[in-house]
């Protein structure tokens, strides 16, 4: 059984960034609501708990609480932020509110004997601090390890050395020493041993999925092309071997020439396993008319079901569908402590009635860990690299209603938008980029004439997992010549537009 670290949500902006930090120390962890019964926490015999931030004060009726127990269990717990003042409040210490609310990077300074915890750490150093509420005063017994000017109570530690609170955010880049006092808390104080790879991933997986479908059970696979499907399908590939299909739907949401690359890369390598099927007309019948994104999100993700059942059924009755769902999807399609963002085609999307069992080997991973999943499965690295497309495809670039001629006008615009940030050498550099169309119009002049025509908007950001991103800096050149190619080039357009919003408060994508 592999080592495990949970991470219990009370519905922090940074929760998804402890699990990051946490697994980029080879700790396997996983979040779970604050809710969760210890039993069941209990059961899956964890070495070490982490209590993330949170919006609420602890002091306020009906405030999130922890599993009864928790602090009694013997297990470590480090809180923070908002997990630090819960741990102090419920153990006899006083939370109250700041005099100011602390936003920002703070002096720290270590104001007692080092212990496992903030061994190593510098004497001062900055810390990233993010909080209305502070721990006035710790429980009785427990010992103050760092403190900054307005906050004494930074760290503190219980008397028999189990459980931590820092008011602070060690997860984040902004607080230099974090890694090392997570460090410091998972091996130091847990025990663990740090031996979380992904060779160690793939081995765990495929053993599921073995067992999981059978020595004789069939499974078809949803394989866009894309980064998540590709390497899903190559991991169930590896267990199941020839009982895998893989169906390759052109929804007719697809960018320019994107169907006939998709079945000239896989054709070759997956041979009668690789179906492509030509559903537009279907797609695009079932969106006519329609322009909430989130109903959009929902059609989409239902008649990608109704197509693979079809299909699963002529590859021999098989049971199982392989989806390439990886965690920030879950995170954006709502859970129960996190507020949904968007529904994801292949997950809120997803219709109620299903006659397929999903296989989503993918989903506790963020981005990068799927691309080192797929470099340690020898897929290319051209493949492994590729930019995120999403499920729902140019539906949801297509702002409003989906028709033929404004996917014509995107796909066009699209292509060489792409194509000039890749002859600038940009390409490897962005984590996504592309073209949306916008329902609105607007004034120009071509030729000497007046027209009202279409607006596109270009989109290009940096990210390491999606989570957050920021948008590129593309040189002026650049944008400059793409502008004028789109407008010269796409019948149709007369403005364009660059997008400088960063997630959040945006998303990557506009629908």
């Amino acid at each position: 059984m592999k080592e495990l670290a949970i991470i219990l949500d009370f519905g922090g902006q940074y929760t998804q960034l402890i699990a990051r930090r946490v697994r980029e120390l080879a700790v396997y962890s996983e979040i779970v609501p604050h809710g969760t019964p210890l039993e069941d926490i209990l059961d899956r015999r964890p070495k070490g708990i982490i209590l993330s931030g949170g919006p609420a004060s602890v002091y306020e009726p009906g405030a999130p609480a922890e599993p009864e127990g928790l602090f009694e269990c013997g297990l470590p717990v480090l809180g923070i932020c908002y997990g630090a003042q819960l741990m102090a409040e419920r153990l006899g210490g006083r939370v109250s509110r700041a005099a100011a609310r602390e936003y920002g990077s703070r002096p720290v300074a270590v104001c007692g004997p080092a212990d496992a915890f903030t061994a190593g750490l510098p004497a001062e150093s900055t810390c990233w601090m993010s909080h209305g509420d502070h721990v006035e005063t710790a429980p009785p017994g427990w010992r103050l390890l760092l403190s900054t000017p307005t906050c004494p109570t930074a760290a503190m530690v219980s008397p028999d050395g189990k459980l931590y609170g820092v008011q602070f955010h060690p997860e984040v880049e902004h607080t230099p020493f974090g890694r090392d006092l997570l460090g410091n808390f998972l091996f130091g104080v847990c025990g663990f041993s740090g031996d979380w790879t992904m060779g160690r991933f793939i081995d765990e997986q495929v053993a599921l999925i073995r067992e999981r479908v059978g020595e004789d059970g069939r499974v078809v696979a949803a394989l866009s092309g894309g980064v998540d499907s590709s390497v899903a399908v190559t991991l169930v590939h590896r267990a199941v071997g020839d009982r895998l299909t893989c169906i390759f739907v052109d929804h007719g949401l697809l960018r320019k020439d994107e169907a006939k690359q998709v079945i000239e890369t896989f054709r070759p390598r997956l041979g009668d396993a690789f179906v492509p099927v030509n559903e537009e007309d279907r797609f695009l019948g079932r969106l006519a008319g329609v322009t909430d994104p989130e109903r959009k999100r929902r059609i989409i993700g239902e008649e990608f079901i109704r197509v693979f059942e079809r299909e699963a059924v002529r590859a021999g009755d098989a049971r199982f569908l392989v989806q390439g769902t990886i965690y920030p999807d879950v995170v954006e399609s709502g859970t129960r402590t996190a507020q949904r963002i968007k529904s994801h085609h292949n997950v809120a999307g997803l219709p109620e009635v299903m006659h397929l069992e999903l296989i989503e080997p993918l989903r506790p991973l963020f981005k990068d860990e799927v691309r080192r999943v797929g470099l340690e499965l020898g897929l290319p690295e051209e493949l492994v690299w590729r930019q995120p497309f999403p499920g729902p495809g140019l539906a949801v670039r297509v702002l409003g209603e989906v028709t033929c001629d404004k996917l014509a006008i995107l796909r066009e615009a699209d292509a060489i938008w792409r194509a000039e940030l890749k002859a600038a050498g940009l390409e490897r550099a962005i984590w996504q980029s592309f073209a949306v169309l916008p329902d609105v119009r607007s004034v120009g002049v071509m030729g000497d004439s007046r027209t009202y025509a279409h607006l596109i908007g270009l989109r290009a950001v940096t990210s390491v997992d999606a989570m957050t991103a920021d948008w590129a800096r593309i040189p002026d050149e650049v944008l400059a010549k793409a502008a004028a190619r789109i407008v010269n080039e796409v019948e149709g357009v007369n403005r364009v537009v660059y997008d400088i919003t960063s997630k959040p408060p945006g998303t990557i994508e506009w629908e």
